[in-house]
This record gives structure tokens, sequence and C-alpha cells, in this order.
């Protein structure tokens, strides 16, 4: 389909869309319904003043309800498409098509999805990227099959062929692989030709088994922003502590150290007796903004402080994502940047 040497683009290079799917009776999220869908509302509001967004949606009831949801929300239904698909959740950074720049074309990886080893059913979602391809929504790109469990929030890159991942998550997937097997296997596929690997840092609550994208994220190829934990209390504090010395210790390409970006740490988010993951790693890069996770917490203003910082000239927006760490993730996890070019008109 293309016509020179497939690259991973990084996530602030210009996008078409965002791809998410939205939460049903069917779905996980079931029990709280309402203010999950309050949240969801407002992070597809926050992506449609900046460009288009591409709905799942698991039939013609739910398309019609969403619709309604969304246009009684004042949302600019221009930007938004719905499209029909199976899903068994909505964590769309894992499920959704990797898609790879190749020349005039691209490439769309569909790895195989195990809901995260093996935890979650997940046959359907395991097809979803397979079947989105054929629903036609993508333009001038190919679908590539790769039987290997890979999710999107398991690996980072900055576009110039670096890739930031944590050992752990990949080793629970593939435990009689080593490291440099892993590292030739996504090198191949994934066009990497460096690897920065982080063996530490993990979020109580958290079951995708320490994904990057709520640690330590890009934001340019010599600039990483992570979250930090400064509390000497707090059962993380150990952990994060060595996980900011290993990427202390990181080099770029060049060789120089990368420009550290600390994230406050926000209060302890707990659902009855349980930990929750909440992370301000999870954000979303747009097109003229990031979409930062909000908490109800002091420290989202100092959040969104760093990330302003860290993407000098894009818009910081704050979305309501209490809801959505209910099931462990946030609104990184729930989203899909699908690159400029690449979504059908």
């Amino acid at each position: 389909m293309g016509d020179g040497q497939a690259r991973f683009p990084a996530e602030w290079e210009p996008q078409s869309a965002i791809l998410l799917a939205w939460p049903h009776a069917g779905t996980d999220w079931s029990d709280r319904l309402g203010e999950v869908e309050d949240s969801y509302i407002a992070l597809v509001a926050a992506i449609t003043r900046f460009q288009p967004a591409i709905v799942c949606v698991a039939d013609a009831d739910v398309e019609a309800y969403a619709r309604a949801r969304l246009a009684s929300a004042r949302i600019d239904m221009a930007r938004v498409r719905f499209v029909e698909v199976e899903y068994d959740d909505t964590w769309l950074r894992d499920t959704g098509p990797i898609t790879l720049r190749e020349g005039s074309g691209f490439r769309m990886l569909d790895f195989r999805f195990t809901g995260w080893g093996g935890k979650f059913d997940a046959g359907r979602d395991d097809r979803l990227a397979g079947r989105l391809h054929e629903a036609g929504i993508f333009l001038n790109s190919s679908l590539q099959n790769i039987d290997f469990a890979l999710e999107g929030g398991a690996i980072e890159t900055d576009g110039e062929g670096t890739l930031l991942s944590t050992l752990h998550c990949l080793r629970e997937r593939h435990p009689d692989i080593s490291r440099e097997e892993l590292e030739a296997r996504l090198g191949a596929w994934l066009h990497q030709d460096r690897f920065l690997w982080l063996r530490r840092g993990y979020l109580e609550g958290d079951d995708t088994d320490a994904h990057i994208d709520t640690l330590a994220r890009f934001s340019a190829p010599d600039a990483i922003v992570y979250q930090d934990c400064d509390d000497s209390a707090d059962s993380h504090h150990e952990e994060l502590q060595a996980m900011a010395a290993e990427l202390a210790a990181m080099r770029t390409r060049d060789g120089a150290p990368y420009r550290l970006f600390a994230l406050p740490w926000p209060a302890p988010v707990r659902d009855g007796g349980r930990r929750l993951p909440a992370s301000y790693a999870n954000f979303l890069i747009i097109n003229g903004a990031v979409l930062m996770p909000a908490y109800g917490d002091p420290a989202d203003a100092r959040a969104a402080e760093v990330l302003a910082r860290a993407f000098p000239g894009r818009e910081i927006v704050q979305v309501p994502c209490r809801p959505f760490v209910w099931q462990n993730g946030s609104l990184h996890c729930l989203t899909m940047q699908l690159p400029e070019g690449s979504v059908a008109p």
C-alpha cells in the first residue's frame, strides 16, 4: 500500500482523528454507566474542539443514544463519526490498530489482544482492529496481522526510532522470550532501532502489568514526562523514585540526558478499600492540545503547569477522569490517535 520505509510516528505529530468506543450496559461500565457517560461526553467535547472523533458503537441503539447525549451537550456533531462494530470493552489504546506511516500510505498493525495476559475475556476486542479496517474507515492503508501479544499502552515512541517501555509488562506477556529477541521482533514490526527499558515503576490497582503510558511518556525526542511520587509515606514512593533515577540515567540518541518533567502525585483515589491507579501520565496529545486526566485533586492544577512546560504552544485541557479509574485506566487508555491522512472522508 505504501511506497517507502515504514515509520512509527510520535503521538504529537498531526492527526486525522481520535478513535474511542462508547460505554454501554454490555461493558464493564454497566454498574456506573451514568457518571462514566458524563466523563465520556467531556472527553469527546475536548477532542472535537481540536479535531474529529471516531466513536465505535455496539449497535444502532447505542449509536442513537450516544448521538443524542453528545448532541445535547452542544458538541460539534460534524466532527463526530460513528462506526458500528462489536467490542468487549472500551480500552482502544490496547485494542485499536497501531499505525505506521509507509510512504504515501499507512500500515495498520493488528497485534494479538489477550485481555492483558488472559485476565479478561477479549475475543471481540482481539478482532476489533480487523473489523474497523473492513468497515473502510482507514484511507490508503493495509492491515498487518501479527500473532504476538502487544498493547498500545505498553509502548512509547519518539517518532525517530526510539521505543520506551517497561520490561515487566513484555516479560509477563512473553516469559520465554529474551530481551534481545523482544528487541529484534519489536524493532522489525515497529521499525525502532533504540530501546529504553524501565525495570522499576508500578501503580497499585493497575491490571496491565505496568503499561508505560501510566508511568513515563515522551513529550519530544529529547524530553520525558513521568509520574513522580514525593510522599515518602506512600507505598509507591520507593518504586517511583527508583524509576525516576532510571529515567535520569537514560540518554538520547545524541548521548545527552533527557529533559525530565516530573508530574505531581495525586492523593490516593480509592473505591472502597481498593487503591485505584490514578496517574497524570495518562494524558493524550492531540492537534494543538494535551488532554490531561483530572481527579478533582489540588494537584490537578500543578500537573497542568508541568504539562504546559513540557508541551509549549499546546493548550492543556483537563478532563474529569475519576470515573474512569474505577476500571483501572484513564483517558489515554480509552483512545487511539489516527495520523493525519489515515482516515477516509
